[in-house]
């Protein structure tokens, strides 16, 4: 059995660096996995260390660049003259990058390879410079510019045998050879790469959906799909069954939905995926949301409130009683607004308890319910089941149906403050929704306090950004707004967005507060338009009127709010 030396340096390093437990390096030990390999490969092979977060810290320590494969210069290869085969730089995992003069500089993923670095430079009699790349970077650029061209994703395809593949998706009794299959290292690596990658490019959401030649794979990036190179359609039982296996669902089920959840450490973040498979007519589609614990925003100061409607909503979640809705189409951020509001109300002298569909952030000092319809946890009955545990703030995730909505409007009547979310187009429709539901008018406006309606838009790159120009026709959609010398911003397109222009996301707002004249409003049953215009006489700011000056300010582009508040005018 192999042992790691003391004085491994890697191990140092990453243990003076916080980025690998003394635990983790045990069973390495213990294992046996590092069976003569370089320590940094085994620890990125076997999911204890992201390759960013190995090489990063590495680079740190070292003094040496570490450099994406996009990096590479891509103008000076391959470097010109050099009597290196194929076969040695992939044994190695190196690639040369550039020369200059005597000097020639190369990629490594092993820094400590002193002995290949050295005979390098006897054999071509020039100094060596390094520089740090991932390994698939390095093999990619290999084959880019030394073979016969192919991504990552062609090579992690390439080591999985046709054999194994032979009527693996009409065979769908042979459950035990998929679980073989799905357990193997390529199918591993190939699921690893899906999961890594999105993760890199900021995704929020995982598609892998099947159709009748090919599979298709999406991210979702600042709410937009972007479509990626996907593995070939012969590979869709494996993968599938391979995350079924990490989101614990049963394998041998492929012809009902199924959700689950996974939890596993990327690039040094905690991450929690929600796992939903879906059995379509070509074979099963999944879908995974990405919830990165550590990067949600719970601060409403950084949410993209305009002054006043900060200050407007910090009063009303600091109201004793009463009911505050969040309004907006899926993704549209409500719930980390909801989130953010509680966190700002987390204290010791409140007890808070929320339930939800399903509990996406675990927040400390919260009671969070995780509703379960099929033993009979509905919202509506955890919600009867809540009042009983004397809590001051109630926040219901979702209110979708009549009685879920009475017992909410009753708990907000009986000095609890509740927040909750509906799906509506504006505030003022949250309003009629509430009455289509059958809610009597004199309790909605005794219970109500506001209703925030949001979108999220998305932000031009500040890294690209340049000034556009406004087209006649956009200059008549921000009407008044369009004041002359006005200048407006788009992104370019640069490595940084992922040439798409656009880098995360901002929120716009509107937010109606109910005052006298809107009690009096919804007593009279009156229509969303007559409740919205009393509420801009009143001062609201609409959606779209939030996006322009948001246009104004630089943050995003025109075409970004005509295309979240479709419908809506200024």
């Amino acid at each position: 059995m192999s042992k790691l030396k003391k004085t491994d340096p890697v191990e140092r390093i990453l243990l003076r660096h916080d980025k690998i437990s003394e635990k983790a390096l045990r069973e390495v030990r213990e294992n046996g996995l590092q069976n003569g390999h370089y320590l940094g490969k085994t620890l990125v092979d076997h999911g204890y260390i992201h390759a960013q977060a190995l090489l990063t810290t590495l680079s740190e320590e070292l003094g040496i660049p570490f450099l994406k494969l996009e990096e590479f210069p891509r103008d000076q290869l391959p470097v010109p003259d050099l009597n290196i085969s194929e076969a040695f730089l992939k044994e190695k995992v190196i690639f040369p990058l550039k020369l200059e003069k005597q000097t020639l500089t190369i990629v490594v993923f092993d820094p400590f390879d002193y002995y290949t670095i050295e005979n390098l430079r006897l054999l071509l009699g020039k100094e060596i410079k390094t520089a740090l790349a991932a390994e698939q970077d390095i093999l990619e650029a290999i084959e880019t510019y030394y073979g016969e061209g192919g991504s990552a994703m062609d090579r992690m395809v390439g080591k999985i045998e046709d054999d194994d593949l032979h009527d693996l998706d009409s065979d769908l009794e042979n459950t035990e050879h998929i679980r073989d299959m799905a357990s193997e290292a390529p199918v591993i690596k190939l699921v690893n790469h899906i999961l890594s990658q999105a993760i890199e490019m900021r995704a929020s959401d995982i598609h892998l959906e099947p159709f009748t030649d090919d599979l298709s794979l999406r991210y979702r990036i600042d709410g937009m799909l972007h479509e990626f190179e996907a593995p070939p359609k012969k590979l869709n039982s494996a993968i599938t069954t391979r995350i079924k296996i990490m989101a614990k669902l049963d394998i041998s089920e492929r012809r009902l939905p199924q959700d689950g959840r996974i939890r596993l450490k990327v690039l040094g973040k905690d991450i929690d995926m929600r796992v939903s498979t879906l059995p379509t007519l070509y074979g099963e589609s999944v879908v995974m949301r990405i919830l990165d614990r550590g990067n949600l925003t719970v601060d409403l100061e950084h949410l993209g409130f305009p002054k006043k409607e900060l200050a407007q909503l910090q009063v009303l979640i600091n109201k004793p009683y009463g009911k505050l809705l969040v309004t907006g189409p899926t993704g549209s951020g409500k719930t980390t607004t909801l989130y953010a509001a509680l966190d700002k109300i987390n204290t010791a002298d409140k007890k808070i308890i929320t339930i939800e569909d399903p509990v996406e952030y675990q927040m400390r000092g919260i009671n969070q319910i995780h509703i379960k319809p099929q033993i009979g946890l509905t919202f509506a009955s955890g919600l009867r089941s809540i009042v009983r545990q004397d809590p001051d703030v109630i926040m219901v995730g979702e209110i979708r149906d009549p009685e879920t909505a009475e017992i909410a409007i009753q708990a907000a009547l009986t000095g609890h403050l509740v927040f909750s979310t509906v799906h509506t187009n504006d505030a003022a429709g949250a309003v009629t929704r509430l009455l289509d539901m059958g809610i009597e008018n004199f309790l909605i406006s005794s219970a109500l306090l506001g209703v925030l309606a949001q979108r999220l838009v998305r932000v031009i790159c500040k890294e690209c950004k340049e000034e556009a120009t406004l087209t006649p026709g956009l200059l008549t959609e921000m009407g008044p707004w369009a004041k002359k010398g006005l200048k407006v911003y788009q992104g370019k397109g640069c490595k940084h967005c992922s040439h798409t222009g656009f880098r995360g996301r901002a929120g716009i707002y509107e937010l109606l507060l109910v005052d006298e004249t809107i009690r009096g409003l919804i007593l009279a049953k009156a229509n969303a338009q007559t409740i919205r215009e009393a509420a801009r006489k009143a001062g609201m700011r609409t959606l779209r009127e939030d996006g322009w000056k948001k246009v104004i300010r630089g943050v995003t582009t025109v075409e970004e709010i005509l295309r979240v508040t479709v419908g809506e005018h200024s």
